[in-house]
């Protein structure tokens, strides 16, 4: 903790508010909100803390705080500091998962359809519903019973739907306005749990038109009512009010909070959602935090009522949401509330196992290498691999994995500049001794391990750079390959010897992964200069021609050579101006006269 931090601590007040941590470069990685700043803030840095926590507070160079009038000003301003700044260290809502929707649209003859964007249009919304089969299938039935347009764009004469008796033909047809609010109510009404209503006039419909003899019309409406019956019915009613409402329960341990929210529509219980992230503060602010964002989330509507579990201040929510918040004392509800959190619970120790297993495979592979090698266990890699075409267009490419994992913005590549064709040896030279020049230079993390694709001699030259050039003692290893071209041995120590891995242990994955990741990434690179070169040195010569005619010409003949002999209408046929298709054909003429002198 730094001085002015310790000076700035000293000033809080006692009031509620919200701060803001940033970092050494004054940028904000993290908004809270706080009844008392003054206890809240110095919390994080007195005692211990694990985690994520214990990350953040080790970025932490400054703080700003805003005090507020109330603890729902702060929780207000919280949100829109979150929103402004998108803190790296808050919880992040970015589940792609959106729920599809029926919707009706707000037109003059309206239409119904499935949509997954809630939008603020004025149209009318019904969901979300479980699945889009569920959707559309309820949306298909409406479609029989409601004729409501089908078609985007109006028709000039009357479609099929017409004649099937599921569409007014508005397109053709006086349809008033009345006629239309009536079928938008039906479906309404519907959507809105009048399910048997619709059940039963159906039931009667079909009556009177077996008595009438209809009977294709009276089987049609049978069917209908087997569709209702099918598709409004599958889910088990929970409750039986059919009242909308949210359902939330969250647990907590181990720095990590999950929440779990139930979505009741019309007395059914039709999806769920799960959140888990890393908490850095008491639980109890963190969800209510949560909650405030959950439905600032346009896929995520406010029901007409939302139950909380006990010890969390639903008088703060009533506040922000403007919607009935309960906290359930006894009965089903209670139930309900006590299976969001058993939920969550068993969701949180799935995804501490799942952490555990992703440990074992990667800071647990780095402690297993450091002991194989008798060195610290290697957190930080950094491994070397060189490529060439035959020779030429030599290049090099640097992988970090950081706690077992790619680091994929630290990454580099490296076009030789000093090196001979064929000497993977100066290669090796140049490029160790420009990145740790500039490691030095720029004074940037040093790695706990560098390894070099191959055996003795490129372990010799790292050696000759690092140690005898620039002064640094890195551990250094090699990767040998098989002559199947795979991960063979680590090779490492004085004398050089081989480190013995099993081939099954997540260290020796670890080097598979790390040498086929430099090799790809290394050869992915040469791939791109040499096709970069290739175009470069014919076409570039041609004045006009620039990346999109290369492009558009390349995409036209498929290679170099059908450009060369095409001729200039057909370089006219690909969208070259007559200009530009005449210096074409004139430059490759000219090119392939001077050849045969």
């Amino acid at each position: 903790m730094n001085e002015l931090i310790q000076h700035k601590l000293t000033l809080l007040p006692t009031l509620p508010g919200c701060y803001l941590m940033k970092n050494d470069q004054g940028t904000i990685i993290y908004v809270g909100k706080a009844k008392v700043l003054k206890n809240r803030v110095r919390s994080y840095f007195t005692g211990s803390h694990d985690g994520k926590t214990a990350r953040l507070v080790s970025e932490i160079h400054d703080f700003e705080y805003i005090v507020t009038s109330s603890d729902l000003e702060a929780l207000v301003l919280e949100l829109n500091l979150i929103k402004k700044h998108d803190p790296k260290y808050n919880v992040m809502l970015k589940d792609d998962k959106t729920y599809p929707y029926i919707k009706i649209t707000n037109e003059k003859y309206p239409r119904l359809i499935t949509t997954r964007k809630v939008k603020r249009d004025k149209a009318k919304y019904f969901g979300p519903y479980p699945n889009a089969y569920a959707a559309n299938e309820t949306k298909k039935l409406l479609d029989r019973i409601y004729p409501l347009r089908k078609c985007v764009k109006m028709p000039k004469q009357v479609c099929l739907y017409y004649h099937l008796g599921q569409c007014l033909a508005p397109c053709v047809k006086e349809v008033t306005k009345a006629e239309t609010n009536a079928i938008v109510q039906g479906i309404t009404h519907f959507l809105n749990g009048g399910v048997d209503e619709v059940k039963a006039e159906l039931e009667q419909k079909m009556f009177q038109a077996a008595e009438a003899l209809e009977f294709e019309r009276a089987k049609e409406l049978r069917d209908q009512i087997t569709h209702i019956t099918t598709i409004m019915e599958k889910q088990k009613i929970i409750s039986k009010d059919k009242v909308n409402r949210d359902i939330f329960g969250y647990a907590f341990d181990k720095g990590w909070m999950c929440v779990q929210v139930f979505f009741i529509r019309q007395g059914k219980l039709i999806e769920r959602d799960v959140s888990i992230f890393p908490m850095h503060r008491e639980p109890e602010e963190e969800f209510l935090t949560f909650v405030g964002r959950f439905y600032e989330e346009p896929a995520h509507f406010k029901p007409a009522e939302v139950l909380l579990p006990q010890g969390v201040d639903a008088a703060l929510l009533y506040e922000l949401l403007q919607v009935k918040v309960w906290q359930p004392q006894r009965g089903d509800k209670k139930e309900l509330v006590a299976l969001a959190a058993k939920n969550a619970t068993i969701a949180l120790n799935e995804k501490f196992q799942l952490i555990e297993r992703q440990e074992e495979r990667t800071v647990g592979a780095c402690e297993e290498l450091g002991q194989a090698m008798n060195i610290y266990p290697p957190l930080h890699i950094e491994a070397f691999d060189n490529s060439h075409m035959h020779g030429a267009d030599a290049v090099s490419a640097m992988v970090v994995f950081v706690d077992g994992k790619p680091d994929r913005k630290a990454y580099r590549k490296f076009k030789l500049r000093d090196t001979s064709e064929y000497d993977d040896y100066g290669a090796m030279r140049e490029v160790l001794r420009r990145r740790y020049s500039r490691v030095l230079r720029e004074n940037l993390p040093l790695p706990d391990l560098i390894i070099v694709d191959g055996g003795k001699g490129q372990i010799t030259v790292a050696k000759e750079v690092l140690e005898d050039e620039l002064g640094l003692f890195i551990p250094i290893a090699g990767l040998a390959k098989d002559n199947k071209h795979q991960t063979a041995e680590l090779l490492y120590g004085e004398p050089l010897g081989i480190i013995p891995l099993k081939r099954t242990s997540d260290g020796f994955y670890l080097l598979q992964r790390i040498q086929d990741e430099v090799h790809r990434f290394a050869i992915t690179f040469l791939r791109q200069q040499r096709d970069q070169k290739t175009v470069k040195s014919v076409l570039d010569d041609i004045e006009g021609i620039g990346p999109k005619r290369k492009q558009q010409l390349l995409k036209a003949f498929g290679s170099i050579k059908n450009i060369k002999t095409a001729s200039q209408a057909a370089l006219e046929e690909a969208g070259m101006p007559t200009k530009i298709s005449e210096q074409i054909v004139a430059y490759f003429t000219q090119a392939a006269l001077q050849k045969k002198q």
